[in-house]
Parts: structure tokens; C-alpha cells; sequence
């Protein structure tokens, strides 16, 4: 194959990711026949903007973790992303649900097999869905958020496989669909969780398109095609064997670099093209692709445990003292719709509330004052010697969070409320924003194309963003939990609906949160990309990727 040139040099490159991309050449693809002339071969160059943390499928939310178990590994079922219908992949067929959706049963196709030659057999899924269904705090394994009531796994009979539920799990089957429920070998599955982290990605071994070839950690990693691979769901454009010989995975955290790249022809695809950029990149003739996450909004969580936020009159006039629009205006394009509730209007068990966030500045003032909080010679407000001084974290993962902060910020000022940013690395976010006396209020979204979304996000057997659990671990709001559970426990569609509409009018009634946006993610696609697509969350998909010569 001959080698395909790239044009320029990106200026202010970082030097792993200038090492990393100078590394990175593609091949010239060739028609494929037998695929509607579609072309195979070639190195694709993909820009991440961070670095993974974990491949253990259950924590896989966090995007550029996503990315690779999406690619790495098969799952039972396969959720089509423009439907959202679920259809089989190793599985044979869908699952046989009892009445109550505490039984699920399934058959598994007998011909597939994993990157290390062993086959996928009703024991190995068993194994792995008692790993993730239940956890293993002695290897620091997290229970699957996707995944609730799990009891125990049977194995059937060789090629059937029967699930047990404590109490109805009507969200399972679109669990078994999600990079949550990635399938591993059994030798992967014997790993701690050090073992899942960086530094080990060639070693995890899933069943699909691709395998991890090898690993510059924290720098870039390249994807193989897998030759063997033959079961892909039916939807899937490419049946067989991925178009593309490999995929190189670059980390390039600097969106001048991304960008740059992108446009200069030294990348193929970058994710998290900000707003500000988006200009650019089109009018340099790239394609700008952005995929809706389908689930809790980009937003706040007022975590009322604390002193400061137990008053809700306090709540509700952050809530009327934040302009919401002019955020959205100034900071992002029309590819960031203005939320009307906690979920996004495409996610499952959507319901408006979008009056509830109106800006109205002289209510908060109002609010404020009533509540005893008095403004001081510097513009903030006190009570009884307190600074109404609050804390929340940067979302690193979320595009233009210092931003978001910096101008609500600006806007709180103006009511008397002194907001401060949590500057840190990821790490120093996770740890400080897991202490509601280092952060009060939380800045977040999470993407699920299911009903129990809003419970991983708010349950405290989950992310639990609100932090609603005292010290013996029992929630401070008991109702709202019990709504939660309602959603991922009600055997009907029509209950689970109905459940999370109760936990959106709840939350807005209390004045918990704020959600700001519906939130994309957005990718640069340089011509030449044919089949670029995502799952029914936004992360990529690189099985029917092509490129031109």
C-alpha cells in the first residue's frame, strides 16, 4: 500500500503528542468488492482530548475510556443508535423476559471468540456478568451503574445463560447493550482494578472489531484490526472484518493542537471540537458531526447537605440568579440546545420543566434577603458572620466548563454569592468532588439511552451527585431515592416513564438542580472519512470506517 501524505505542521504542539503524531502515518485504502466498493486498509488518526483512565467495562462512562471498550468488545445486544431498538450480537436472538422482568434468559451464538482464541461460552458471560452485576470490593471492581437488583448468573445449558433478579430489572436488556457490559476473556476478568488501568490495554482481551496493539501511555494507542471478527449486529454497516487496518488513538488535551491537526490534514477525526472552533473547522471543509448523548443534562447539582444549601430559598435563587441563556448564546453554538428539564428531550422518561429555570435576578435578591443573607461592603452576602461563599469542581470531560463557571460566576456576584472554581487534574477533581465541604455544588452530565439514567446519575448507589447520603450512609431525601428505584424497578414501560417524570418534577420542585444544556458530543471529520459513526451516546465507532486514497 502506498503512504499517504499529510500536509503542515501544527504549531504549538505538545511534544508527547507531536511525537506521537509524526508517528502516525496511513496507508493509502483499496476498493473493497465485496462491501459496495468501499475502500479497505489504511491507519486512521484519531485526537482524543484526554487520556483513559480505566477499560473495567463498568467504569467505561468516561468518554475517551468509551472510546476503547466500545471498539475492544462485543456485548449480548446491540442498541442501534438512530432507533434506539435493541438487536441481537452474541446473543442469538432477544432475551426470554418473565413477567415481572426478574428472569432474563438468553441464547448465544456458538461462534465467537475472543482475541486470544478462546471462545465466548455461557460460563465466561456468566462469569462476567456476576463480576459486574455484584462487584468485587477485595480487586476494587465497581458494581456496573447499569445494572441494578442483579442476584446471580446460571448457566442453562452450553449455549443459554438464564439472569436473576432480587426485584424487576426492566432496564437489563439496554444494560447488556452498553460498553458497561463489554465481555471479557476469562483471563481478563481475573485482573484487579490496577490491571484495568493504564499501561495494560494491549492485555485486555474482548471479542471485538478490534484488539489494542500496543500503548504510549498517556500519549497515543493504536487499534488492530481484528481479522477473524464475523459477528456483528445486524444493523452494522461492516459485517466482517473492519474496513481500516488500525486505528492510532492520539492524546492531544490542547484544543489548538487538536484543531490544528485537523485542519492541517495530520488527523482524521478529533473529538471535542468546541464551540469556538466549529467556525473553523467547517469552513476548512471538514464535516462537524454531532451526536447527542441522550441522557442527563450538562448542568448543576445543588448538594443540599451542606449548611449553606439546606435553605432551598437559597437553591431557587442560584437558580433565578444564573442566566442560562446567555451562557448558552455566548459560550456554545446551536448544536447545544437550551435544557427544558434534567433530561435531555431525546433521552428515555423526558419531561418539561423548563419554567422552572427562569432568570430573574430581583427574586433572587429577594429570596436572599428573606433567607437573612445581607450584602456586605465587598458585594457579598452574609448571615450571623458566614460568607455565602460556594465551591464547584471543573468538569474536565465537559466542553468549556472553566468558561461556564467563569460567567456564572460573574452573574452570582451580582445577587451576592461568591462562587469559586476547584482548580485541579482529574484526579484532584474525582477526590475533591467526592467531599460535598471541598464542593458544594456539582458540574456534570451523564449519557444513557435508557429510563435509569437519571438514577445513575442521582441514586446514592451511584453517582450520587447530589450527595444525598449522611454519614450512616442513608439518604437525607428518602423520597427521591425511592423515585429513583421506582425508575429501575418498575416492570413496565409505562411505570418506569411515570417513575421519571416524578424524579424531574421533584427535582425541579426542590430546586436541586440546574440543568444548562443538552450536551453533544462533537467530532471534526476531515474529507476523505467515509462511515463515521458513534453508538447511542456519542462514542465512536471505527468497524465501518473507510478511507479514501
Amino acid at each position: 500500500m502506498r503512504t499517504r501524505s499529510r500536509a503542515g505542521a501544527v504549531v504549538a504542539v505538545t511534544t508527547a503528542s507531536a511525537i506521537a503524531l509524526s508517528a502516525c502515518s496511513a496507508s493509502a485504502a483499496s476498493p473493497d468488492e465485496s462491501d459496495g466498493g468501499a475502500a479497505t486498509g489504511g491507519t486512521l488518526t484519531y485526537l482524543e482530548h484526554q487520556a483513559y483512565t480505566s477499560l473495567y467495562p463498568p467504569a467505561a462512562g468516561f468518554y475517551p475510556n468509551g472510546a476503547l471498550v466500545n471498539n475492544v468488545t462485543a456485548r449480548l445486544l446491540h442498541q442501534d443508535p438512530a432507533t434506539l431498538e435493541l438487536e441481537p450480537w452474541v446473543a442469538a436472538a432477544l432475551p426470554e423476559v418473565n413477567e415481572d422482568a426478574t428472569e432474563y434468559t438468553f441464547d448465544l451464538r456458538t461462534d465467537v471468540t475472543y482475541s486470544d482464541g478462546t471462545p465466548v461460552t455461557a460460563e465466561n458471560v456468566v462469569a462476567n456478568f456476576d463480576l459486574f452485576g455484584l462487584g468485587d470490593p477485595s480487586r476494587a471492581l465497581i458494581v456496573s451503574e447499569a445494572i441494578n437488583n442483579y442476584e446471580r448468573g446460571e448457566v442453562v445449558d452450553d449455549d443459554t445463560v438464564r439472569f436473576h433478579f432480587s426485584a424487576p430489572a426492566p432496564g437489563f436488556a439496554q444494560a447488556v447493550s452498553t460498553i458497561n457490559s463489554g465481555l471479557l476473556a476469562d483471563a481478563t476478568l481475573e485482573r484487579d482494578s490496577e490491571g484495568f488501568g493504564p499501561g495494560n490495554a494491549a492485555e485486555i482481551i474482548g471479542a471485538g472489531p478490534f484488539v489494542v496493539e500496543s500503548e504510549q501511555v498517556g500519549t497515543s494507542i493504536r487499534l488492530a484490526a481484528r481479522e477473524d471478527y464475523a459477528w456483528a449486529p445486524p444493523s452494522a454497516a461492516v459485517q466482517g472484518r473492519p474496513h481500516l487496518d488500525a486505528v492510532d488513538i492520539v492524546i492531544a488535551p490542547e484544543d489548538s493542537v487538536r484543531i490544528g491537526s485537523l485542519v492541517a490534514g495530520q488527523a482524521d477525526i478529533a473529538r471535542q471540537v468546541e464551540p469556538q472552533h466549529e467556525a473553523q473547522v467547517a469552513a476548512a471543509g471538514l464535516e462537524i458531526v454531532a451526536a447527542q448523548t441522550n441522557g442527563v443534562n450538562n448542568g448543576l447539582s445543588f448538594r443540599f447537605g451542606h449548611p449553606l444549601l439546606a435553605d432551598i430559598a437559597v437553591r431557587r435563587a442560584l437558580i433565578a440568579g444564573i442566566d442560562r441563556e446567555e451562557l448558552v448564546s455566548s459560550i456554545f453554538s446551536e448544536g447545544y440546545p437550551l435544557a427544558t428539564s434534567s433530561l435531555s428531550r431525546t433521552a428515555l422518561g423526558y419531561a418539561e420543566q423548563a419554567d422552572a429555570y427562569a432568570h430573574d435576578p430581583a427574586l433572587a435578591n429577594r429570596l436572599l434577603d428573606e433567607a437573612g443573607w445581607q450584602v456586605g461592603a465587598d458585594g457579598i452576602r452574609t448571615r450571623d458572620g458566614e460568607r455565602l461563599r460556594l465551591v464547584v469542581n471543573e468538569a474536565l470531560p465537559q466542553p468549556r466548563s472553566r468558561d461556564v463557571i467563569t460567567l456564572i460566576a460573574q452573574q452570582l456576584r451580582e445577587i451576592g454569592v461568591e462562587l469559586e472554581l476547584f482548580q485541579g487534574d482529574q484526579a484532584a477533581q474525582t477526590a475533591a468532588s467526592a467531599d460535598i465541604d471541598q464542593i458544594q455544588i456539582y458540574h456534570s452530565m451523564v449519557g444513557r439511552a435508557d429510563f435509569d439514567v437519571i438514577k445513575s446519575q442521582f441514586s446514592i448507589a451511584n453517582r450520587n451527585t447530589l450527595q444525598n447520603d449522611d454519614e450512616s450512609g442513608a439518604p437525607i431525601d428518602a423520597e427521591l431515592e425511592a423515585l429513583l428505584q421506582r425508575v429501575a424497578s418498575e416492570p413496565t414501560t409505562e411505570g418506569r416513564a411515570a417513575a421519571s417524570a416524578a424524579v424531574q418534577a421533584h427535582l425541579t420542585e426542590h430546586a436541586y438542580v440546574l440543568p444548562f444544556f443538552e450536551e453533544p458530543q462533537v467530532y471534526g471529520v476531515r474529507p476523505g472519512v467515509d462511515g463515521f459513526a458513534t453508538e447511542s451516546v456519542g462514542r465512536p465507532e471505527f468497524s465501518g470506517v473507510s478511507l479514501e486514497g
